[in-house]
């Protein structure tokens, strides 16, 4: 089969369109024939160096794809051949063939082309994770959403509306109206205002890091949650804990990547029971900007770092 390896770390110039070993379906795991591939920020700092796939992943990047299951290992129940699927990767989405744990496995939702189904993996995972999992958003409570047009800011913002939170997203003025389509209540340019002079948010999706760490706090009411989970800003921020204290919040960081089989097992598991029915319903839609062919991964890259689009940028086989 092919894959896009990376020739070195380095700018999307390094990435190459290569023949590869073909990957085969282990116990507990399904062998899927890919349809598309999400491209997603960590594939970006793994193609310069800065994030290296777990031990137990194959070299590509790639962390979500939808296709068709080509072939099934021991012990898998529930799945077979030909069925139009979508998972979540440790790595090695960007490829004809890759094998990844039948746990890891969603169907395509109602609705959903296959190749945009691809755009839906990562972030709902990672949205639930943080959003209903972790920060716990109840409906009336004010959700603030950082980097709205991306892929994680497009989904959370749908997902946050149909949790019945009040919707927050900080953007690029030029993206306002994409995203009040999508349901957000107010969108703020960020390069315009101080964020946390205009919202008082009760849990904030926060991909900065470093540089939003002050206002992110400033923005929390009493009882508030802070997930960080991109550092975008920096690794490092003065946190006021006199203030943290006296709003009673919790300030949390999390990554989804290196996570054990079981947790991300669980994570899945957790989306097909409480998200995929949302999509079902079209109250969650994927938001996909662009396709690539897979063989114009480094164009796919150049739009991602851009920072121009609006939700997924996709690789098509």
């Amino acid at each position: 089969m092919h894959a896009i390896t990376i020739e070195r770390p380095g700018g999307p110039e390094a990435l190459r369109w290569s023949e590869v070993p073909d990957p085969a379906a282990a116990d507990g795991e399904v062998l899927i024939e890919v349809a598309a591939a999400g491209v997603n920020r960590a594939d970006a700092l793994q193609r310069q160096g800065n994030y290296p796939p777990p031990k137990d992943a194959p070299p590509y990047p790639g962390l979500e794809v939808s296709g068709r299951i080509k072939a099934v290992g021991d012990g898998v129940h529930g799945w077979h051949a030909g069925q139009e699927v979508c998972a979540l990767l440790g790595g090695g989405g960007y490829a004809q063939l890759v094998a990844v744990p039948a746990a890891q496995v969603l169907p395509v939702p109602k609705g959903v082309d296959l190749v945009d189904a691809a755009g839906l993996p990562e972030v709902a995972a990672t949205v639930f994770s943080n959003v209903v999992d972790l920060a716990r958003l109840k409906p009336g409570e004010t959700l603030l959403v950082h980097g709205g047009g991306s892929g994680i800011g497009t989904f959370a913002i749908q997902l946050g509306k149909a949790l019945g939170a009040e919707v927050v997203a900080t953007a690029r003025a030029a993206k306002r109206e994409r995203l009040l389509e999508l349901g957000a209540d107010r969108v703020i340019d960020y390069r315009a205002a101080d964020f946390s002079k205009e919202v008082q948010a009760d849990v904030v999706l926060d991909i900065m890091g470093g540089s939003y760490l002050k206002q992110n706090v400033d923005a929390l009411k009493v009882g508030g949650r802070l997930v960080v989970i991109g550092l975008q800003g920096g690794r490092r921020g003065e946190l006021d804990m006199g203030q943290l204290l006296t709003k009673r919040a919790l300030v949390a960081g999390t990554t989804l990547r290196a996570r054990s089989s079981a947790e991300k097992a669980g994570i899945v598991r957790g989306v097909r029971e409480e998200v995929w029915p949302l999509v079902d319903e079209g109250m969650i839609r994927p938001v996909i900007h662009q396709r690539f062919p897979m063989t114009e991964a480094a164009a796919a890259h150049r739009l991602l770092e851009s920072n121009e689009h609006v939700g997924k940028i996709l690789l098509t086989n």
